[in-house]
């Protein structure tokens, strides 16, 4: 990746943090993903860094809390987020996002459906404006390990190409989530916007699925680190 690219990525996440956290904010949830580093490294450079209590989405993430000397907390002490930072795997232009890319899709939706603000950042590749445009991997999927045949020929009844994701080479057999549960990958092509919602929806109501990796109309602002060094804005 280019030193560009990577400088784009920390200009997004210092500007989404300088414009974004306040003083009143005392509960601010860390997500995962190379440019939320950026992010945690903002956070563990301000003076009053010790009045924040941040909230892991996994193991990267509590990793990266602890890192930049941060105070760490949990959802089961702070059930209600001020505001949370993540990165996506794709974002469309009603910031409806693709997550999961890293198997943490259920604790990452979990800290955002408890944060009152929910902002993205990313470098300009995620901003493709269509779910499914730029991200060929497919909508992540959480499902617990027994139900997966039948998942995964709903999904198909749907119209989605579902694959179990491996755990290869690091692990023999299915790749394992912080849950316990196994991930299917389900490719539904390009995604318009106004079919987000109802899609995860339908997905979600088959039982066995724990959780999808489509957020929807969660995120208000999404900071964009563009190859140029700009940053650009998007909100809801």
């Amino acid at each position: 990746m280019s030193d560009l690219v990577e400088k784009s990525k920390k200009l997004c996440a210092y500007t989404a943090v300088d414009k974004n956290l306040k003083p009143s904010h005392k509960v601010i949830g860390i997500g995962s993903g190379s440019t939320v580093v950026y992010v945690a490294e903002r956070i563990g450079q301000l003076e009053n860094k010790n009045h924040y209590v941040c909230i892991p989405t996994g193991f990267q993430s509590k990793q990266l809390i602890i890192e930049n000397g941060l105070r760490l907390g949990g959802l089961e002490e702070y059930p209600t987020i001020d505001i949370a930072f993540d990165g996506a795997d794709e974002i469309d232009t009603g910031l409806n996002c693709i997550k999961g890319g890293g198997a943490c899709q259920l604790q990452e939706k979990l800290v955002a459906d408890s944060a009152t603000e929910f902002i993205i950042v990313a470098d300009d590749r995620k901003n493709t404006g269509a779910l499914g445009k730029g991200w060929k991997k497919g909508i992540p999927i959480e499902v617990i390990p027994n139900a997966y045949a039948k998942i995964s020929k709903e999904l198909r009844e749907l119209g989605g190409n579902p694959v179990v994701r491996s755990g290869a080479p690091s692990k023999a057999g299915p790749a394992i989530t912080d849950n316990g549960n196994f991930v299917i990958d389900c490719d539904f092509g390009e995604i318009e916007v106004s079919k987000v919602e109802a899609l995860n929806s339908k997905i979600k109501a088959m039982i066995g699925v724990v959780e999808t990796g489509l957020f929807v109309n969660m995120a208000k602002k999404a900071y964009i680190g563009n190859a140029d060094g700009s940053v650009t804005t998007l909100s809801v």
